[in-house]
């Protein structure tokens, strides 16, 4: 077109768009507001006529620029009705930037403007307009003095006018609020006033200005109202108000209403107002005046500036400057004060000089910001406000107001009261509002509690919100997508406004349309002025990032996992860029749901698999995060991600991951953080202690908590909390059905709170403690307290101040606790209260010597005391030996506090006398340094009558030990004494007379090496210790010698741990597992408890010498000193650096400690020759069993004991830097070695050159088992090297090799020559060239060979190469293919590939959902004359089919079996195999299994198959056939009267079908395994098969699993299956056969027997009990399975026993405590049995005790799953008991028992083969086949 016939085009055009655009000015109006946020739309009016206003506003549109002008057009197109033939020119012409310079040169150009205001936002309230002024620049040549005096005439009259400007100004920006379409009537007036609390008492307030907030010093939690921001009693200085709130809670919103209020008149103390965003201030790079700031970036003055300026500075107390975003500030100002209005600064500068009183004194500044660490420039002083979210009654009041409709506002509300998380989630004003969007359009569509349930999480709220708001109803995934790029590039970028050139203008238009951007005026500088675009919030920019992470196809899955980071700890965001990715892992946790996939799969026009892999890798990102320990905030922030994903399986693993303990400390808290909390422990199982410490929290955040279950402990201790957070917490307190103790320390609650309080814990009759600690609550509200609080059952301790009571809680079972309904005037109740113990507390009360004797008597006839303190008087060593002497005749249970009584060194002496013979003491620890001395009493024998209740379940373990326990043991510890060798002598007599004496603690003394040598000879005289601790006594090494002879003197001692550095050294016996177990609360284990042998003979002697030098002297006495010691004997060493020499020293020695079972050097640096030195010593030190050199730090040798025989040796030397140098001595040391089974050279520098210098010596080494050369470097040379040496070494046996990540290289030896080699190759990435060099290889192999070749870039052409060039004299051939392009080249294609191939195919296995591809080749090849005569007959070369077939003829003669797993055979395909079929004359085997076959070609198919009369196996299980497909199917069963094996499960076989199968199965009379599984053939077709089971005599396994059977049919089948005598696996599951076919197995089980499989067969006791019974004795049986059966105490019950047993399933069987002992009895019986599976049952810690108990027994056993039982942290501890003396026991699975998180990892660390985690980590063998 010319530019002629261009330009009257166009002008046609515009025309058309003129017209267009007049009948709707209301939309125009809106949009060129949008585009021109600074433009007067009053000067449209001014306009002859509507038309000339449209052209007038379209040119003004027109000269903003080509990207305005193109976001127009298509906001035009994508929110109009635009006729389709005006549409189309439109955009060709406009919407792409080719027309737009032969556009209409007509129209004005825009003025620049000087305002800084916002345009229409959908957040509530938050509508703007604006103000058109001439620019007029201030402050850049300040006047003189002398003119500003000329004008003083006019000087107030300038000021007056300024301000009303500035009013009206304001009045116009907040009074014109135009409803945009599809938005309801009251959204721009929902605005609701938010809370707003005090958070740290300020100064400024005042009596007089502050009445509504009370009492001048305002405390903290003191809530306030908008109005109270600013009353003050200060006349000078800074007025600093910062208001804190977390994003979403309204604060820019709060900060436009104070706007709104000063122009409507409500805040006449200020005269002027400035409203400032430091988003906005960011952009501006110059440094500004304070008057440039105010005049030229807000709204200049009509005349005289500097005289306004100077009004300002003398009435600065009636100026306000709001400072919106302070959190978002990036330019760093300088400390120093900034000195004048006149000097230029940064905008966070001029901030500081407002705040600090040094700009504009006297004027009043409020700073909204997000909560963290603030910049140092505001004052201490400034008064800080937390703003918070909504309550349930404001929800309740803006949905109200939201919905002006009455209907639908009663339906909200209905939708919101009926649903807790909606109001949750609510409580966040921005999320409330897209929840109220939300509803506005799904209520009209939906029925009741239908579109709250649409809103489960923050996430899909705003999924909902865009979907809605879609024009015309539906989504444009390319809009969304282009936008959401936008909005990651921003955040990543730290951009949160926009130019014109950052948004494509289709983007600019969906954006506008759907309200998703806001735009506004920006100033860059005094002058310069532009348009600027946002997000209408922060959160809907990061939604948008999320979703372009979630849904664009060029960002990476495996980038994900990136962005999914948790904050810990806020940040002074005055750096280079914002921190704008705090909440993006929310939103992608949100996208990561199920409910999610259709939205991204619509988004990202990709289906629903490729989303899912995307939103797998973000759950498995939060999975990791799950599991670790996090901080505070990092839990609060993944407790959200984790609700946003609503999947419970995270939930789940996140909530029992959590710590017991988990403390929150210093940062806020609202309501929906708590709420969130609160959704993930409703996952857990364990109990939980919460502590907030330090924490702002929400005035009514504990109603978060209500119905939490879990927690047990409640601690609050803030000044923030006030009444409201106690009234709020009483509601809470009474659903926490576990709540055992309950902080409410240091708030600031009044007795008004304490009252609410009180009221509500009267109904939590669980509490044990309660504490009000410094709540500065007055005595006779304490003793109301104390009144009510003592009626409480089980309270055990009340704390107020420095007033506590001590109470002992009564001997009631939970299940009294429950019955008791009338708590506060139940009189068993308040009997109990009274018959509690008390404690007796007389701190220093200057008791003395005198005092004691009457004390003593006053005690003795005083009541029963838990505790008594004397701590703090003067008693003398006098007095505290009295004490301790009388303790005994004292009715104390607890302790005895004697500390800070000035007892001294002599003093001990009389103390240990007098309690040596005290029967009840438990433990007694004095340290002088610390002035402590503390006597701790065990319960007499009638209070440990519950304790040995509870541990009778135990006595089956108690009586293996050697010798009985006392009734308790006696610790003593003397630390921090000054004790030195000279003492010792005397406090040995003194200990003498102690009989019970099992723990002494000498630690922290002075005794030296004399006193360790003393010490040597004293301890036989001390009898059987349990513990010695000798720490910090400044022991040498000789010491440690001289302690290590005791290993021969003392019978107890068998551990020595030293550690030089932190002077550690103790010595301790090997009984405090059992001691544990013996005393105390049984799940209450240490986290040092270990577990002891049943038999002290098989216990090791240990010596553990940590942080020690380790000198070649040192080492030659203390392997000297070892010599004399008992065996078996393992020594442990650490120190920094070992040295050759020192390394050669100890390995020398070794011959001669024969008891040595383990040597071990740990975080010890060797050097690079050590792994030489340590391969030499299988040779030197024949007793050596495996050296394991995990890295030049850690190295472990194992010994075998000198009663072992000979056997296998094993050498582990990973990362040890050895590189191709030290191949050659390693490998000829190690040739030395007669029997090496193992070998691992994983992790070192061998490369390829050491590789193969390696392989060249392999022949030599006597290697039997493995050798690993993992993560070596190899390259696909060394893989080649690989195949060409195999040849040479005839007992290898097998090689596999993966070059991709894993690094895996590892060859597998025989002791024999081996007949077969088996080669893996993986990731290898072979090139063209390599594939002949690999046949070459292969070729040279004197064994037939097997090859596997995964995702070696081998491609079809290079396969077909590979086949033509392997070529053996004779034998066998498998090559295994797992390449991509397997799944996708097609049948056709595959077996063309076999037509090249060298050998006679003998086996062809197709997988393509595998990607895999199977051949066997057979050489010579060899022709088959059937199959050439057949190929001569049939075949006409003419066409390329037949040439296929004549090849594959040829090729495939001797083929014996065709497998064809997920394929889609085509037509032609089903063709080829017609053809083909009938010339394979070998064929024994064919199998098409889950693939798709057209009606075609299964006509084609049968009818080649019908010609394989030989066939011996036929599976055609699982495929997509059809009733009619498998009627014709069954034409090929006729004939085959050779079959042993058919597979037709999964088809539907019914009716008439299922007749004529039944007439072909009684001509199978060789037929040996059937399989019917679910096709549902009913009673009906079990009969038909009953009727024909006796004509197969061969029959060995049945399968008829999942086929609807009922008792009628199973009776049959019985009788039936009693006649098949050679019957080795019977599959009958999934049937509701009930107990009376049970019976009938019973009767005729047959003899053969191997397998039985029974799973959810309705089978009850008696039908269990039968077939045990007939089952008892059997000879063959190997697996039983009568899993998800109701057997209860029906479980196996054996006599005889089954000899091989393998494997028992009795999953969900309903099994209890009762039936323990009979069925642990029964499963001695079973001597081979490898797994139990006992998950998902009731058994309880008894029947834990009974398992543990066989455990040892049980040699064969690998495996027992106890999931999901009733088993606790005590029971845990048996089976961990047992578990060690069952070697042989790989795992035992305990997931989802209640079991504490704390004992988990205890019990884990202790013994590893217990599994607690949700996955399975040991992978299940597979049984049956």
């Amino acid at each position: 077109m010319d530019p002629v016939s261009l330009q009257l085009g166009t002008k046609n055009l515009w025309s058309l768009l003129v017209r267009l655009l007049s009948k709707d000015p209301q939309w125009l109006n809106a949009k060129v507001k949008f585009f021109l946020p600074k433009m007067d739309l009053s000067s449209r009016n001014k306009a002859e006529d509507a038309t000339q206003g449209v052209m007038l506003q379209l040119n003004r549109l027109h000269t903003q620029g080509q990207a305005t002008w193109q976001a127009f057009i298509h906001c035009v197109c994508m929110e109009l009705d635009v006729p389709l033939d005006l549409e189309v020119p439109l955009l060709s012409t406009w919407g792409h930037g080719d027309g737009f310079a032969s556009q209409l040169e007509t129209g004005e150009e825009s003025r620049p403007e000087s305002q800084l205001h916002h345009g229409e936002s959908w957040r509530c309230g938050a509508g703007r307009g604006g103000l058109k002024r001439p620019h007029q620049s201030c402050g850049s040549s300040p006047r003189p003095k002398q003119c500003r005096k000329q004008q003083l005439g006019g000087y107030e009259e300038l000021a007056k006018r300024y301000l009303q400007l500035l009013r009206s100004s304001a009045q116009q920006r907040y009074g014109s609020r135009t409803r945009r379409p599809g938005q309801p009537l009251a959204f721009h007036q929902a605005y609701i006033p938010p809370i707003l609390q005090w958070s740290r008492a300020t100064a400024p307030f005042s009596t007089q200005e502050g009445a509504i907030l009370g009492d001048p010093e305002a405390e903290d939690g003191t809530e306030a109202s908008i109005l109270d921001l600013f009353n003050t009693k200060a006349d000078k200085g800074p007025r600093v108000t910062v208001l804190l709130g977390k994003a979403g809670m309204g604060k820019t919103t709060l900060a436009h209403r104070l706007c709104q209020k000063w122009a409507d008149g409500q805040l006449d103390r200020f005269q002027a107002l400035f409203l400032f965003e430091f988003r906005q201030l960011n952009l501006i790079t110059e440094f500004l005046t304070l008057p440039q700031l105010l005049f030229d970036l807000y709204l200049s003055p009509e005349a005289g500036p500097d005289l306004v300026f100077q009004y300002l500075e003398e009435n600065a107390k009636g100026v306000l400057l709001i400072f919106d975003g302070l959190d978002q500030a990036l330019h760093p100002h300088s400390s120093k004060d900034t000195a004048g209005p006149e000097a230029p600064s940064p905008a966070l500068a001029l901030f500081s000089g407002l705040c600090k009183g040094t700009l504009l004194p006297g004027c009043w500044v409020l700073a909204t910001s997000r909560p963290g660490k603030l910049p140092d420039c505001l004052p201490t002083e400034a008064a800080m406000v937390h703003m918070w979210g909504f309550d349930r009654p404001r929800v309740e009041e803006y949905v109200g107001r939201f919905f002006s409709n009455q209907p639908w506002q009663e339906a909200a509300l209905a939708e919101l009261r009926e649903n807790r998380h909606l109001q949750s989630m609510c409580a966040v004003p921005a999320v409330c509002q897209v929840t109220c969007l939300c509803l506005y359009h799904l209520l009209p569509s939906s029925s009741p509690g239908q579109s709250a349930a649409l809103l489960p999480t923050v996430t899909q709220n705003y999924v909902q919100m865009v979907s809605t708001l879609g024009p015309r109803g539906h989504l444009l995934p390319e809009s969304l997508l282009g936008l959401s790029e936008v909005a990651l590039r921003g955040l990543e970028t730290g951009k949160v406004i926009f130019s014109v050139g950052d948004i494509p203008p289709p983007m600019m238009a969906f954006g506008a349309a759907l309200g998703l951007l806001t735009s506004f005026c920006i100033c860059t500088g005094p002058g310069h002025q532009e348009t600027g675009y946002a997000f209408t919030h922060l959160s809907l920019q990061e939604f948008f990032a999320a979703l372009h992470l979630m849904a664009s196809p060029e960002v990476d899955k495996n980038a994900l996992a990136h962005y999914v980071t948790l904050s810990s700890r806020w940040v002074l965001r005055t750096k280079a860029r914002l921190g704008l990715l705090d909440h993006l892992p929310t939103f992608l946790a949100g996208l990561a749901s199920r409910a999610c996939c259709p939205f991204l799969s619509h988004v990202a026009q990709r289906d629903e698999v490729w989303v899912g892999a995307r939103q797998a890798e973000v759950m498995q990102a939060l999975r990791k995060l799950a599991t670790r320990r996090l901080t505070g905030p990092k839990v609060v922030a993944l407790c959200h991600c984790v609700g946003e994903t609503q999947e419970p399986e995270l939930a789940s693993l996140m909530a029992q991951s959590l710590p017991c303990h988990l403390s929150f400390h210093n940062f806020p808290l609202t309501y929906a953080d708590l709420a969130s909390l609160n959704n993930i422990l409703g996952h857990r199982n364990a109990p939980i202690q919460l502590d907030f410490e330090g924490c702002p929290l929400e005035p009514h955040c504990p109603e978060a908590l209500a119905g939490c279950k879990q927690v047990e402990n409640l601690s609050f201790k803030s000044r923030k909390c006030g009444d409201a957070f106690a009234e709020a917490l009483s509601r809470s307190l009474p659903t926490m059905g576990s709540l055992k103790k309950l902080g409410l320390a240091g708030s600031k609650i009044t007795a008004q709170g304490i009252g609410r309080l009180v009221q509500a814990l009267p109904l939590c009759p669980q509490l044990e403690e309660v504490s009000f600690q410094d709540n500065q609550l007055k005595d006779g509200v304490l003793l109301n307290i104390v009144e009510v609080l003592l009626c409480l059952p089980r309270l055990q301790k009340l704390e107020e101040a420095d007033l506590i009571f001590l109470l002992s809680p009564p001997t009631e079972t939970a299940a009294e606790l429950q019955g008791a309904s009338d708590l506060q005037g139940n009189a068993t109740q308040r009997k109990e209260a009274q018959s509690r113990s008390l404690a007796l507390r007389l701190q220093q009360c200057q008791l003395r010597v005198h005092d004691v004797q009457e004390l003593i008597a006053q005690l003795q006839e005083g009541p029963h005391l838990d505790k008594v303190d004397l701590s703090g008087n003067q008693l003398d060593n006098e007095g505290c030996r009295l004490m301790a002497e009388a303790a005994a005749q004292l009715d104390i249970t607890r302790n005895l506090d004697l500390s800070d009584n000035g007892l001294s060194v002599d003093g001990v002496y009389g103390v240990l006398s007098a309690v040596s013979m005290c029967q009840t003491l438990a433990e007694l620890h004095i340290s002088l340094l610390h002035k402590t001395v503390v006597l701790t009493f065990a319960l007499k024998q009638e209070e440990q009558g519950g304790i040995q209740e509870r541990a009778a379940l135990h006595d089956g373990l108690m009586r293996q030990m050697p010798c009985e326990l006392p009734p308790h043991s006696t610790r003593i510890r003397l630390t921090h004494c000054g004790l030195q060798a000279k003492h010792l002598a005397q406090l040995c007599r003194a200990l003498g007379g102690s009989c019970r004496l099992s723990h002494l603690d000498f630690s922290g003394n002075a005794l030296g090496d004399e006193g360790a040598a003393q010490l040597a000879q004293l301890l036989p005289g001390l009898g059987t210790l349990q513990s010695l601790n000798l720490s910090e006594n400044g022991l040498s090494l000789d010491s440690v010698f001289i302690l290590t002879q005791c290993f021969s003197t003392l019978q107890w001692l068998f551990h020595l741990e030293v550690n030089s550095e932190s002077q550690h050294v103790v010595l301790r016996g090997d009984r405090r597992g059992r001691d544990q177990l013996a005393g105390g609360p049984l799940p209450e284990f240490p986290a040092g408890a270990q577990f002891s042998a049943f038999d002290q003979r098989c216990i090791p002697r240990s010596i553990c010498l940590r942080q020690c030098l380790l000198e070649p002297l040192s080492l030659t006495h203390l392997c000297e000193t070892l010599e004399k010691c008992p065996g078996p004997l393992e020594v442990k060493l650490s120190c920094e650096v070992l040295s050759d020499q020192s390394l050669e020293t100890l390995l020398n020695h070794l011959p001669r400690l024969p008891q040595l079972s383990l040597l071990q050097l740990s975080e010890t640096r060797l050097s690079p020759r050590s792994p030489l030195l340590l391969a030499d010593l299988f040779s030197l030190c024949p007793q050596v069993q495996k050296v394991d050199l995990r890295s030049l730090y850690h190295t472990t040798l194992h010994f075998r004991s000198s009663e072992e025989q000979k056997g296998e040796f094993c050498g582990r030397f990973m990362d040890c830097a050895l590189s191709r140098e030290h191949v050659e001595p390693l490998c000829w040391l190690l040739s030395k070695c007669e029997d090496l089974n193992q070998l691992d050279l994983s992790a070192n520098l061998l490369g390829d050159d050491g590789l193969q210098c390696l392989l060249e010596c392999l022949p030599q080494l006597p290697i039997s088992a493995s050798l690993d050369l993992s993560h070596n470097s190899i390259s696909v040379e060394g893989a080649l090297c690989l195949v060409k040496t195999l040849p040479s070494c005839p007992r290898v046996r097998e090689a596999s090799v993966n070059l991709g990540s894993e690094q895996s290289f590892w060859i597998h030896f025989s002791r024999q020559e081996e007949a077969g080699k088996t080669l893996r190759l993986s990731q290898c990435s072979f090139r063209p060239e390599h594939v002949p060099r690999l046949a070459t290889g292969l070729n040279q192999a004197l064994k037939p060979t097997a090859l596997t070749l995964t995702q070696c870039c081998l491609g079809l052409k290079q396969l077909t190469v590979l086949l033509s060039l392997v070529r053996w004299p004779v034998g066998l051939f498998n090559l295994r293919v797992e390449e991509p392009w397997v799944g996708k080249a097609g049948v056709l294609a595959l077996l063309e590939v076999c037509t090249q191939a060298s050998g006679n195919i003998t086996e062809i296995s197709i997988a393509e959902a595998q990607e895999q591809l199977c051949l066997q080749l057979e050489f010579p090849r060899q022709e088959n004359p059937e199959a050439v005569a057949l190929r001569l007959a049939h075949c006409d070369l003419g066409t390329h089919h037949n040439l296929l077939v004549w090849q594959l003829m040829e090729t495939c003669a001797r083929l014996r079996q065709l497998s064809l797993s997920q394929v889609n055979l085509c037509d032609t395909s089903s063709l080829l195999l017609q053809s083909l079929l009938p010339s394979l004359s070998e064929l024994k085997t064919f199998r098409l299994t889950c693939s798709c076959v057209r009606s075609e070609g299964l006509a084609h198919l049968t009818s080649g198959l019908s010609h394989c009369l030989h066939l011996e196996e036929l599976d055609l299980s699982n495929n997509q056939f059809g009733v009619e497909g498998t009627r014709v199917l069954m034409g090929v069963l006729e004939g085959k009267c050779w079959l042993k094996r058919l597979d037709l499960s999964h088809l539907p076989l019914g009716g008439s079908i299922l007749a004529v199968l039944t007439q072909r199965l009684r001509h199978m009379t060789l037929l040996q395994s059937l399989r019917l599984s679910h096709n549902q053939i009913g009673d009906t077709g079990a009969q038909l098969l009953a009727a024909v089971l006796p004509w197969l005599p061969e029959l060995r396994k049945i399968d008829l699993s999942g086929n609807g059977i009922g008792p009628a049919g199973g009776a049959r089948l019985a009788e039936s299956l009693a006649l098949c005598r050679h019957l080795e696996q019977l599959m009958l599951g999934c049937n509701a056969l009930g107990d009376a076919t049970a019976l009938g197995l019973a009767q005729g089980l047959p003899r053969h027997l191997r397998i039985l499989h029974l799973p959810s067969s309705r089978l009850g006791p008696e039908g269990a009990l039968s077939l045990s019974q007939a089952l008892d004795g059997c000879s063959y049986v190997e697996e039983v399975s009568l899993a998800e059966n109701s057997l209860a105490r029906g479980i196996p019950q054996f006599c005889q026993g089954l000899p091989l047993l393998r494997r028992i399933d009795l999953v969900s069987c309903d099994i209890d405590d009762h039936t323990a002992k009979p069925l642990t009895a029964s499963l001695l019986l079973c001597p081979a049995l490898e797994e139990i599976l006992l998950s998902w049952n009731v058994l309880g810690d008894e029947a834990a005790a009974e398992l543990a108990r066989v455990l040892p027994r049980m040699g064969r056993l690998k495996r027992m799953d106890l999931e999901k039982n009733r088993i606790t942290a005590c029971g845990a501890w048996l089976l961990a008991e047992g578990l060690a003396q069952g070697s042989g026991i790989q795992v035992i699975r305990l997931w989802n028992n209640p079991i504490p998180p704390d004992t988990v990892q205890r019990l884990q660390k202790q013994e590893p083969r217990l599994d607690f985690a949700f996955f399975d980590k040991q992978p299940k063998a597979p049984w049956g086949t």
